[in-house]
């Protein structure tokens, strides 16, 4: 499935993909979440400085079956489940020697413009570095979470021991419940989450938030501030929203930390108040993607520290994926991740 301009998609006749390498292994692909940046190229064609040329394949969260692998592969083998990490490091440029795998200067995405067409296709081919099998016990639909919640489990592991901290999260989409579930799992010991719809804030309460609030509708830094007047000690911005961080820089207490997560769309420039931010000498973390996390992201699930399904809304058979698609893009019926399903 590709998409063809802005809004629209179509399915391709492409040639079946095939190992081209040693070390590639071929997928038969059973889940494909719908990710917000895949919905930033649907809706606006680019992310920053990354535009999509049409026809173009995007996906990145998924999950799936190994068909065939070539003869280097000892990680995976024919018939194993599989999750996978849609990063294609080259392990060799200045980054990938000092573990920065997830910056590498010669990354290649899956889904990514430029870089390699997405996982929204029947079969896939990706190097079996990329590739995670899991266990019986997960499903399809948790496999393709992995991608998401590995980024949550990095990002509260960057931004240090959360444990007895109090934590603000703006934005209550996949993202922002991928940081709360593992942020409630290693102790933080209060936790905070806005979002401008209803149903999301009601879900951020469900999956375990100690509050939440809608921005549009009642004055949540007020509200927040009331129960932590010493302030917040670290707010994952997981929405790209400029009002959003405005709030977290209000909500932080001297000498607290914003962990940038969210994705600001094709806009390549937010403001903050640097009066504010000097005064409190804040710290302000970007976060990129993930590193080194899908395994412990699997293990978590697997060992039922959390429940990732409270966040799976609505499955979409592959021919109304772009169905799935405006879905997403409009906000409706409540869904938070929807999953396009092969079978």
């Amino acid at each position: 499935m590709q998409l063809t301009r802005l809004r629209d998609m179509a399915p391709a006749n492409s040639p079946e993909p095939t190992l081209s390498a040693p070390g590639d292994v071929l997928i038969k692909m059973e889940r494909v979440g719908v990710c917000g940046s895949d919905v930033h190229y649907y809706t606006e064609g680019a992310i920053g400085t990354q535009v999509v040329k049409y026809p173009f394949t995007v996906g990145h969260e998924g999950a799936g079956r190994v068909l065939e692998v070539g003869s280097a592969v000892t990680r995976v083998k024919p018939g194993d489940r599989i999750a996978f990490d849609p990063a294609m490091p080259c392990f060799q440029c200045s980054q990938c020697r000092s573990g920065r795998f997830h910056t590498c200067t010669a990354m290649k995405f899956l889904g990514c413009p430029g870089q390699a067409d997405g996982c929204l296709s029947e079969l896939l081919v990706m190097p079996q570095t990329s590739c995670f099998r899991v266990p019986d016990s997960l499903n399809y639909d948790e496999a393709a979470i992995v991608e998401p919640l590995s980024i949550g489990i990095y990002a509260v592991k960057l931004a240090g021991d959360v444990r007895g901290k109090a934590i603000g999260i703006t934005g209550a989409g996949p993202i922002g419940l991928c940081v709360l579930l593992p942020a409630r799992a290693q102790g933080a010991s209060r936790i905070y989450m806005t979002d401008k719809i209803d149903s999301r804030v009601a879900l951020a309460r469900e999956a375990g938030s100690d509050w939440s609030g809608n921005p549009e509708t009642e004055d949540v830094t007020r509200a927040i501030a009331a129960a932590e007047p010493d302030g917040l000690d670290i707010v994952f911005e997981c929405s790209g929203d400029q009002e959003a961080m405005d709030q977290a820089l209000h909500l932080l207490r001297p000498g607290g930390k914003l962990m940038q997560i969210g994705i600001p769309g094709a806009n390549n420039r937010v403001s903050f108040d640097i009066n504010m931010m000097r005064r409190k000498e804040l710290t302000i973390q970007n976060v990129r993607r993930q590193n080194e996390c899908v395994q412990a992201a699997i293990d978590a699930i697997a060992g039922n520290e959390f429940d990732v399904n409270v966040m799976i809304t609505h499955h979409m058979p592959f021919e109304r994926t772009k169905e799935a698609f405006d879905l997403v893009a409009g906000y409706r019926d409540g869904v938070v991740k929807a999953m396009i399903a092969f079978d």
